[in-house]
């Protein structure tokens, strides 16, 4: 059979690749996890008079409250009047107080996308002249942090308890059913059910401050769980808390009246209702994630919503079910071992379930990146080839267990014989004691005891030598340590994918570097240009991994005294580069003059600046800048430019 398979599974691979590599080549634009890509006073301008207000467009509709916008002035009061608006599409605005003075504004925001992630970032304008400011590090609290951090553990437990709850229960109706009473089964089940409904909770209760202030003093903030109660992810977290109930009904069954059920009719009656019912109570879980995460937004919903369920259901079945079938190895008694039947039935499932993961992921990848540049060049497409080559070693490895379950039918028939042989020959010798039986009541009882006392001593020797050999068979040590590294892949795999939920889709990140690369600073290498303003471009290498990028200078106006100065760093492919430090020296060294040293405050992802850098003399100066890329890398790389 396995080698059947094979060339099945090679032919719907490269099937699926061609369909890929043709959805990828004529993708249209869309947008998931919301993204800055214009804004009105924009980035780094110095406007001659007062805006009125200040507006912000993303590439989709955001979710925001009253405090979402802000506009600080220099000394980081408020100036904003009112909650922000939206006067149409996807732009958002706040108005501001009039008679405001000159100076550098920074405009903070933190906003939901409708994928429920929060976004935030900052960035500056100046009126009149740039200034001084004593606002840093704003837009940053919403999805770090330590509640950040929980938000993230509660999600991959609730993706791990919902495939053990789905995966667990499919595995006992569709491939072992007297696994229904089994008490390491059992615990399993109940254990993941436990989990997902713990951390639907834990979500419901981290949600508002994950959102907005990022305090983990918020988390018990009730005006804050009335809100989160109030959108899209809050009925969701809902929703699955009442289907949880429903699960419980049906664990209860499948454990109490199902496994105590004996006449087969009933049974048949019994399992197709729990399967019915379950697929229902699964499918009503898995649209929890879909209709407020990454499918329910952008491009097709109509389409992506179904298809992550799908995603989701398969994903339950092939590693929950994994989960029971290593719990059924490892922990079910002699009595009730887990057969080389329902190992083999497992194996159809999972084959199965690979190729429904294949095609949704297909379209998921699709969908979320829109180009084979984007794997490369988005932080998403480098997490989603992590797991493909993760599913690839998974897939493997199974192919490993395939052959294992193979030699372990091949013994089973054996070891049938050779049980029916045994009962044949225990019979021969029951009738034998019972003819050579003496007649008599006490010498018949007596008799009776001692057989039905040899027949309790036979029993337990049969099965302690059953599990004997269970143990010792090569075929099922092989498959026992093949299911253990499946099992170990697929708890990194879930990793990785829960990182990959929360992370901004390539597509998205694309579209807003692309909508954005018009109003960013010039790539030009010139001293200076026509308003008198500075801009360098300086390549370096910190000689570490992803170490690679070019750092650029703007310094306005260029000129003896205060100057408005912003360091942006960026990738290779252009892409803004959030590195842990950023530091830069002026030398002059024709008058031995410095380095005066400056360290700019980070305003958003790639972005740094810095007010008020004092030139203190006209003259050829060297401008180094020190770029850290990691604990150990960095690298120092410097230019000559005329000031004043």
């Amino acid at each position: 059979m396995t080698r059947t398979i094979a060339p099945r599974l090679r032919t719907l691979v490269l099937l699926l690749l061609t369909v890929t590599g043709a959805l990828l080549a004529g993708a249209a634009p869309a947008s998931a996890h919301a993204a800055l890509t214009g804004s009105d006073p924009a980035q780094g301008v110095v406007v001659d008079k007062a805006p009125t207000q200040v507006s912000l467009t993303f590439s989709e509709k955001v979710a925001m409250n009253d405090d979402s916008l802000q506009v600080l002035d220099p000394k980081g009061k408020d100036v904003a009047v009112g909650a922000p608006v939206n006067p149409g599409g996807t732009t958002y605005a706040v108005k501001l107080r009039g008679n405001l003075p000159k100076g550098t504004y920074t405009v903070a925001y933190q906003v939901v996308s409708e994928d429920s992630h929060p976004v935030s970032g900052a960035y500056t304008f100046s009126i009149g002249a740039p200034s001084q400011t004593v606002v840093s590090g704003v837009g940053t609290a919403a999805g770090g942090g330590v509640v950040g951090g929980l938000y993230a553990a509660g999600r991959y437990v609730s993706y791990a308890g919902f495939i053990v709850l789905a995966g667990g229960a499919a595995f006992v109706l569709a491939c072992w059913q007297r696994g229904s009473g089994v008490r390491a089964v059992q615990r399993l089940v109940v254990g993941g059910w436990l989990a997902l409904t713990a951390a639907t909770l834990w979500l419901l209760l981290l949600r508002g401050s994950y959102t907005s202030s990022g305090k983990l003093g918020d988390v018990f903030d009730l005006n804050l769980l009335g809100q989160v109660l109030q959108t899209k992810t809050g009925a969701a977290l809902v929703s699955r808390l009442l289907l949880l109930a429903a699960a419980a009904l049906f664990i209860a069954v499948l454990f109490g009246a199902y496994n105590r059920r004996e006449e087969p009719a009933e049974k048949r009656d019994l399992t197709f209702g729990l399967a019915v019912g379950g697929v229902v109570v699964a499918a009503g879980l898995a649209a929890s994630w879909a209709m407020a995460e990454h499918a329910s937004t952008g491009l097709q919903p109509g389409i992506a919503m179904p298809v992550d369920v799908l995603h989701l259901l398969a994903v339950a079945a092939w590693l929950g079910g994994l989960a029971a079938l290593l719990v059924a190895l490892y922990r079910a008694p002699a009595e009730t071992p887990v057969g080389s039947a329902a190992v083999h039935r497992f194996s159809r499932v999972a084959f199965g379930s690979v190729v429904v993961l294949v095609a949704t992921g297909t379209y998921q990848s699709w969908r979320q990146l829109g180009s084979w540049s984007a794997f490369t060049e988005t932080r998403y497409g480098q997490l989603l080839l992590v797991k493909i080559a993760l599913v690839a070693l998974l897939v493997g490895i199974a192919w490993i267990s395939r052959r294992w379950t193979g030699r372990l039918l091949e013994t089973a028939g054996a070891r049938t014989a050779e049980k029916a042989q045994r009962e044949k020959e225990r019979e021969k010798e029951q009738v034998g004691s019972a003819a050579g039986k003496p007649s008599g009541r006490k010498t018949a009882s007596g008799a009776d005891a001692r057989a039905a006392q040899l027949a309790r001593q036979r029993a337990a020797v049969d099965a302690a030598r059953q599990k004997r050999l269970r143990d010792a068979d090569p075929n099922r040590f092989g498959l026992r340590r093949s299911v253990l590294a499946e099992a170990g892949v697929a708890v990194v795999l879930l990793a990785v994918t829960t990182w990959l939920t929360q992370t901004e889709p390539g597509r998205t990140e694309l579209d807003a570097k692309a909508s954005t690369s018009s109003t960013s600073p010039s790539s030009s290498s010139s001293p200076a240009d026509s308003s008198g303003a500075l801009t360098l471009d300086m390549p370096f290498d910190t000689g570490g991994t992803d170490g690679k990028g070019l750092v650029r200078i703007d310094l306005d106006p260029a000129r003896v005294g205060g100057n408005e100065m912003h360091v942006y760093v960026q990738r290779p492919n252009g892409r803004a580069f959030d590195v842990p430090e950023v530091k830069v020296a002026f030398t002059l060294e024709a008058k031995k003059l410095g380095p005066l040293p400056v360290t700019p405050d980070h305003i958003t992802t790639g972005h740094w600046s810095a007010s008020g850098v004092q030139i203190p003399m006209a003259g050829d100066w060297k401008i180094a800048v020190t770029v850290r890329t990691s604990d150990i890398d960095q690298v120092t790389v410097s230019k000559n430019a005329q000031i004043g």
